[in-house]
């Protein structure tokens, strides 16, 4: 229950940056919930249709549509009321990012699949959305860049399969997980830590 209750403060959170990156789209109300949607479950959604998890895990339980609108709201509201949360917010979408890409690394593990899956399918869930909210509001997705985002996920996961290997018990080993992506995601946006650029051809 209480990796549940987390999964929707994940999706709360996702949903609400899905808000934040409407903010100079001109879209309305419907348009700004929409990308809400697809930033907090367009990563589950895609992980249970390649795993093959039916019914799709926001079909059997409305409570993440409902979540998701709500957060959607209280983001609007406190966007006319407050100018937009900074380091914070980034401090919180770390949680999701860490929650969701964990999450989906556990189910595709207890799914029976390799190492090499288990980290895709946990890195897609916790930064797919995001790419489709960046893609929707016409920006270079953020895993795209060279800021530390799908690696600090990738790092967690493999972590905790690691520890799992070593038999760690799995709530330990799922939290250090969890822990390892929070820690790297806010260690780069404190010391504005980045992997290196392609650099561009020369003419």
């Amino acid at each position: 229950m209480l990796l549940y209750y987390l999964d929707l403060a994940g999706v709360a959170v996702f949903a609400a940056s899905g808000v934040l990156a409407t903010r100079d789209r001109d879209l309305d109300l419907f348009g700004v919930i929409i990308v809400a949607t697809f930033t907090a479950i367009g990563g589950g959604t895609l992980r249970d249709l390649l795993l093959g998890h039916y019914p799709i895990f926001w079909v059997v339980n409305h409570w993440y549509l409902v979540t998701i609108v709500a957060s959607a709201l209280a983001t609007v509201l406190y966007l006319s009321l407050r100018p937009p949360p900074g380091v914070l917010f980034l401090v919180a979408d770390a949680f999701g990012l860490a929650i969701f890409a964990m999450s989906g690394a556990k189910l595709a593990l207890e799914a029976g699949h390799s190492p090499l899956i288990v980290i895709i399918m946990g890195t897609m869930t916790g930064v797919m959305g995001g790419m489709l909210r960046d893609m929707i509001t016409a920006r270079i997705p953020l895993v795209l860049q060279k800021e530390i985002y799908a690696t600090a996920a990738i790092t967690g996961i493999v972590t905790y399969l690691v520890l799992h290997a070593l038999q760690v018990p799995e709530t330990l080993a799922f939290s250090l997980g969890v822990v390892v992506v929070i820690g790297l995601r806010v260690l780069a946006i404190r010391w504005g830590l980045n992997l290196p650029s392609v650099p561009r051809a020369r003419r």
